[in-house]
Order: structure tokens, then C-alpha cells, then sequence
């Protein structure tokens, strides 16, 4: 590739988008020794300051950056996966899943009380779907208080008094570093799983970029992080909500398994149906060849076509154990 023309990566706006763009193109100029300047996109979810519960719809924080990447604008982009739907177009690719840092939700707080001990009339500030049903479970007699806004804002809400805690995600915080004089609760993921692709980037690009761009990208990819989404996403798709639907999944590789924890909730916070297995991938298996002399051969199954099963057979699972009647339908 040529070291004097950039390339493109589409980013929204916002401080943190910036700085989780920020760090794939260090690490991408790095590997295709070209330099990586950032182009800001303004996309329907920095715009629309209605309540993600009202506006929801799968793709508001990624359809704009796509109409972008395919009209030429940019390059590739940067996504949250979590916000990223799962329908992907044919035109575009997800080139590189970089590895995940923490996928875990924090509680804010001023002055350290768990959440599980807020008091009756604490308000407790978040807009994802998944995370007030979780708050309604956890606080019962707290008040959810439905918020949007950048970590900053959302943190200064606590710090004046105007609520008591506020949930977000510890990627988000490690990304941005916020300096804060505030308390700070992780959430296990064994009992309070989060949004799948929580944590996780995606790089995508078009279908027919160049093959060196392609290989670039390639290098930043973790194969452990992209089967561990790829069962999470295919969870939420057999499920058939958006990506604000009030469910989690989270999956974890070790080795050839993968542990997949699901759970969808009633929007009310009452019921919640739910799953934790434990799978082969299969990336080691071996066959038999066919060819009568007892060779031995690589089976040649695809891992992500495995985890696509996995995560498949989860949202089966949870639909046969009532699921979808918990689900609101876009």
C-alpha cells in the first residue's frame, strides 16, 4: 500500500466513539504503515435525543456511518458492536474484531451504597431497555430515571444530586478515563449479564476494499472475541429484536468450549427467562477422510459457522421456554 494517502475511518462524534476510534487507528497505522486519520460522521442516535426506549430502532447509531462508508466517504468504520445490528449488508464486512476489554456494567454512585440497597425513591439513571429491567430486579424500590447523554453528563448528574447512580458500561469508563471522585460497582456477569458485543469493537469495511487493506485489518482481529460475538449476535438475531431489546448474552472462550450465559427480561423487571451452557467448537475435531486407509484428516469446520449454531440453537431454546413473550416486537 502507498504511505502517502491516509486512510478514512468513519467515527460518530462523540467523545467516546473518538477515542475507541482513536485506538484501532494507532494500531491500524501501525501494521499497514500508512498514517489513519479520522473522518466524524454525525449519526441519527447523536441527533435524536428522544428516549432509547421510544427510538430504539436497531441501526440508529450505525446507518448513517454506513450510508457514509459506502458512498466513499471513508474507508472503514469503528462500532461499538453492541449498537451495531445484525443484519449486515451485502455490500459491507466486519474485517476485524479486535480483542474485548471489560464487558461488565458499573454503577456509579456518590457515596458507594450497592445498588442493591438503594433506598425506596432513589433514582437511578440509564437508558438501555436491558439495563432498567435489570435496575428493576436488582433496586425494586429505586426509580429508574430514563437518561441519554455522553459519560460526562450522565456522571455530573450524579456528582450535583440529581441521582443517585447511574449504570454504564466499564469499557466506556476505561476508554475515556473520566476523572471522578465517585463510587464505582462492578457488575458480575454471572448475575447481571450485558448486551451482546458489550465491550467489543467492530471494523468494518466494504466487500471489495482493497486486498491490502483486508490483510491490514486482519492483523487486529481476535479470533477469541469474534467467535464469543458472533454466538452473542446470533442469540439476538434468532430472538428477531433489536439491539435495545431488554435481553443479554455473553459468551466466553476457553480453549475449544465457549460458555454462553442468556437471559431475556420482562421490560417490567418481573420475570426473566434464561440460559448458561457450555459448548464444543469444534476446532480441533478430526474425521475420518473416507479414503479406506484409515487416515486421519481435518474435519475443515468453519468455527464461526459453528459459533453461528451455538448461538442459534440458544435463541431456540429461549423461545421454547417462553421468551418471546416477554419480547416487545419492533
Amino acid at each position: 500500500m502507498s504511505t502517502a494517502v491516509p486512510i478514512r475511518l468513519g467515527t460518530r462524534r462523540s467523545a467516546l466513539a473518538q477515542a475507541q476510534s482513536g485506538h484501532v487507528a494507532d494500531a491500524l497505522a501501525e501494521v499497514a504503515g500508512r498514517p489513519v486519520e479520522l473522518v466524524p460522521i454525525v449519526s441519527e442516535g447523536d441527533t435524536n435525543r428522544a428516549s432509547l426506549s421510544e427510538i430504539g430502532g436497531t441501526g440508529i447509531f450505525a446507518n448513517r456511518l454506513r450510508e457514509a462508508l459506502v458512498a466513499g466517504e471513508c474507508d472503514i468504520l469503528v462500532h461499538s458492536l453492541k449498537d451495531l445490528p445484525t443484519a449486515m449488508p451485502p455490500e459491507l464486512t466486519i474485517a476485524a474484531t479486535p480483542p474485548r476489554v471489560d464487558a461488565r456494567d458499573v454503577v456509579i454512585t456518590r457515596d458507594g451504597t450497592p445498588l442493591h440497597e438503594l433506598g425506596r425513591g432513589a433514582k437511578v439513571g440509564t437508558g438501555a431497555p436491558r439495563r432498567i429491567a435489570q435496575v428493576r430486579r436488582r433496586a425494586p424500590h429505586a426509580e429508574v430515571v430514563d437518561i441519554r447523554g455522553n459519560v460526562d453528563s450522565r456522571l455530573e448528574r450524579v456528582s450535583s444530586g440529581e441521582l443517585d447512580a447511574v449504570i454504564l458500561a466499564a469499557a466506556g469508563l476505561s476508554r475515556l478515563r473520566p476523572e471522578m471522585r465517585l463510587h464505582r460497582e462492578e457488575l458480575g456477569l454471572s448475575e447481571w449479564p450485558t448486551a451482546p458485543g458489550q465491550g467489543a469493537l467492530a471494523v468494518e469495511t466494504t466487500v471489495d476494499a482493497p486486498q491490502e487493506l483486508l490483510a491490514a485489518l486482519a492483523q487486529l482481529d481476535d479470533e477469541d472475541t469474534r467467535l464469543a460475538v458472533t454466538v452473542e449476535r446470533a442469540i439476538l438475531a434468532g430472538l428477531d429484536v433489536g439491539c435495545q431489546a431488554p435481553m443479554a448474552a455473553h459468551a466466553v472462550v476457553t480453549g475449544d468450549s465457549i460458555r454462553v450465559r442468556a437471559v431475556v427480561y420482562e421490560p417490567g423487571g418481573g420475570r426473566r427467562i434464561g440460559l448458561d451452557v457450555t459448548e464444543s467448537l469444534n476446532r480441533g475435531y478430526i474425521r475420518r477422510n473416507g479414503s479406506g486407509n484409515g487416515a486421519d484428516a481435518a474435519d475443515g469446520a468453519d468455527p464461526m459457522r459453528v459459533a453461528r449454531g451455538i448461538g442459534e440453537s440458544a435463541a431456540h431454546r429461549l423461545l421454547e421456554q417462553g421468551a418471546a413473550d416477554l419480547l416487545p416486537r419492533e
